[in-house]
C-alpha cells in the first residue's frame, strides 16, 4: 500500500529528498501523456518527470530500440571499446548542435554534463573564475552548486570556483524588472562590463547560463541578451556555456535550442533530461578546440552506454520525424494564451511566462509582488485532485511549472488547461 511504502521511504531515504503532495503518490504505469498511481487514479502529466519524459510513456519505438539492444546481451562495455549506438547519437547531436567542428562527451546527468563543461572551460582558459546568473540552477555537485544562484539548491558554501554573478531576466522583481526589454538588455550588458572590471582578475574562463531558468521558475531574459553578453565575452576571450538541460530538443517551440533565440552560438552546450526519455543520458557538446582541452585521461563509466544511447537515438529520431518542435509551439500557445486569458488578470497572478511547452505561473499576494508560496501549493494540490500533475519552482517556491511531453495533443492541452484554470480560480476565491 502507498502509506506503507511512504513509511518505508522515510525510514531509509534522507529527509532532504522531497516528495510531492501532502499525500505522496506512487506512479505504477503510464501511456502517452497519462500515468496511473497505485490506487488506480489516472493523471494527465504536465511535468514529465521534471521535463525528462519528453516523448511520453510507453512509446513503442523507444521500447523496441532498447529491447533490440538488450537482446544482444550487451548492456555495458565501457567507453574503452567502440559503441556503435554512442557514435551514431554523437554524430546526430553534433550535427544538430549548431556548433562548428563539434565533439560530444556523454555523461549520465545534467549535473555531470555541467561539471564536464566547467572542467573543459577552466582547463581551456587556465582559470577558475566563472560568471554565473542569479536565480540559476546547474546541478548538485560542488562546481555545479557553485554556479547555482539559488540558495535553496546550494547545499554547501564550498566552491572550487571563483564566481561573479550577473542579473537574471526576472520581470517581477529586482533591479532590472522595471525596465523595458531593450533597456534591460542594455543594463545587463553594462552590468557585465562592470562585474568584469570590479569582481574578477580579468582572465575569466566562462559564463554559464540557462536560456530559460528551470528550477528558477521558468524566468528568462529578453531575446538578444545573450548576444549582448557574448559581444563582451568575445572581447575578453571568455567562453559561453549554454545549459540546455531543460530548454533543448525543441521544447521552447520557436527553436531547437534555447540559445538560438539570442542569435549566438555557444562554445559549449550541455544537454540531458529529455534526450533519454527516462534513461540516464546527458552530455556536453562543444568546439573541438575547446573540448579537447582536458589534459589528462578522463571518461564516464556509464555515460553513453549502449542501452541509454539506443534509447537516445530512438528519441531523437522520433522527435525529428514527428516535428515535435512545431507541436510544442502550437500546443504551448493553446496553454499560454488560455492561461493569460483566463487567469492572467487575477491580482494574485504576477506573470504567466515561458515558451512552447515550458510554462510557469507566478503567484503573489494580491496587489503586490510579494511571493505567495502557500497559494501556489494550494493550486498545486488542487490540480492533482483534478487529475493533473504539475511542478513547482522559483526562488521563493511560488511558481507553478508545466513541462508536458512534447507529444501533448491539442485536446490534452485544452483538458489540462481547464483543470489548471479551475484550480487557480477556485484557490484564489474567484467564482467559476
Amino acid at each position: 500500500m502507498t502509506d506503507d511504502l511512504l513509511a518505508r521511504h522515510r525510514a531509509v531515504l534522507p529527509s532532504w529528498m522531497p516528495l510531492y503532495y501532502a499525500e505522496p503518490i506512487e506512479l505504477v504505469s503510464g501511456s502517452g501523456r497519462r500515468v496511473t498511481d497505485a490506487q488506480g487514479r489516472s493523471y494527465l502529466d504536465f511535468f514529465g518527470g521534471v521535463l525528462t519524459n519528453m516523448i511520453g510513456y510507453d512509446i513503442p519505438e523507444i521500447r523496441e530500440a532498447v529491447e533490440r539492444q538488450l537482446a544482444t546481451g550487451i548492456v555495458h562495455t565501457s567507453t574503452l571499446y567502440l559503441i556503435r549506438q554512442q557514435v551514431e547519437l554523437a554524430e546526430k547531436i553534433a550535427q544538430r548542435s549548431g556548433i562548428p567542428d563539434a565533439r560530444v562527451f556523454f555523461t549520465n546527468s545534467g549535473t555531470e554534463a555541467n561539471e564536464a563543461a566547467l572542467l573543459v572551460a577552466t582547463n581551456h582558459r587556465r582559470s577558475h573564475q566563472v560568471l554565473a546568473v542569479r536565480n540559476s540552477y546547474h546541478g548538485r555537485s560542488y562546481a555545479a552548486m557553485g554556479v547555482t544562484g539559488n540558495r535553496n539548491w546550494s547545499a554547501s558554501g564550498l566552491n572550487p570556483l571563483q564566481v561573479a554573478w550577473l542579473h537574471s531576466g526576472d520581470r517581477v522583481r529586482g533591479l532590472l524588472a522595471r525596465l523595458s526589454a531593450d533597456e534591460q538588455v542594455d543594463a545587463a550588458v553594462e552590468d557585465l562590463r562592470e562585474v568584469l572590471a570590479t569582481q574578477t582578475a580579468g582572465d575569466v574562463a566562462a559564463l554559464i547560463a540557462e536560456p530559460i531558468q528551470g528550477v528558477g521558475g521558468f524566468v528568462h531574459p529578453p531575446d538578444g541578451l545573450f548576444a549582448g553578453w557574448k559581444k563582451v565575452l568575445d572581447e575578453h576571450g571568455i567562453l559561453f556555456i549554454a545549459d540546455e538541460v531543460q530548454t533543448g530538443w525543441g521544447r521552447t517551440g520557436e527553436h531547437f535550442w534555447g540559445y538560438q533565440a539570442h542569435g549566438v552560438t555557444p562554445d559549449l552546450l550541455t544537454f540531458a533530461k529529455g534526450i533519454g526519455n527516462g534513461f540516464a543520458l546527458a552530455g556536453v557538446v562543444g568546439r573541438a578546440e575547446v573540448l579537447e582541452s582536458v589534459s589528462a585521461i578522463s571518461f564516464s563509466t556509464f555515460g553513453g552506454n549502449p542501452i541509454s544511447t539506443a534509447a537516445g537515438n530512438a528519441v531523437l529520431d522520433y522527435l525529428l520525424e514527428h516535428d515535435l518542435q512545431a507541436n510544442a509551439a502550437r500546443v504551448g500557445a493553446i496553454l499560454a494564451d488560455g492561461l493569460r486569458s483566463a487567469v492572467g488578470g487575477l491580482d494574485c497572478v504576477a506573470e504567466v511566462r515561458g515558451k512552447g511547452l515550458m510554462l510557469g505561473v507566478e503567484f503573489v499576494r494580491p496587489g503586490t509582488s510579494e511571493p505567495d508560496p502557500a497559494l501556489t501549493n494550494r493550486v498545486f494540490e488542487a490540480a492533482r485532485e483534478g487529475g493533473l500533475l504539475a511542478g513547482k519552482g522559483g526562488l521563493h517556491g511560488n511558481v507553478l511549472r508545466m513541462g508536458p511531453p512534447l507529444t501533448l495533443t491539442e485536446e490534452e492541452a485544452r483538458e489540462g488547461l481547464a483543470i489548471l484554470v479551475d484550480a487557480i480560480r477556485s484557490c484564489a476565491g474567484v467564482a467559476a
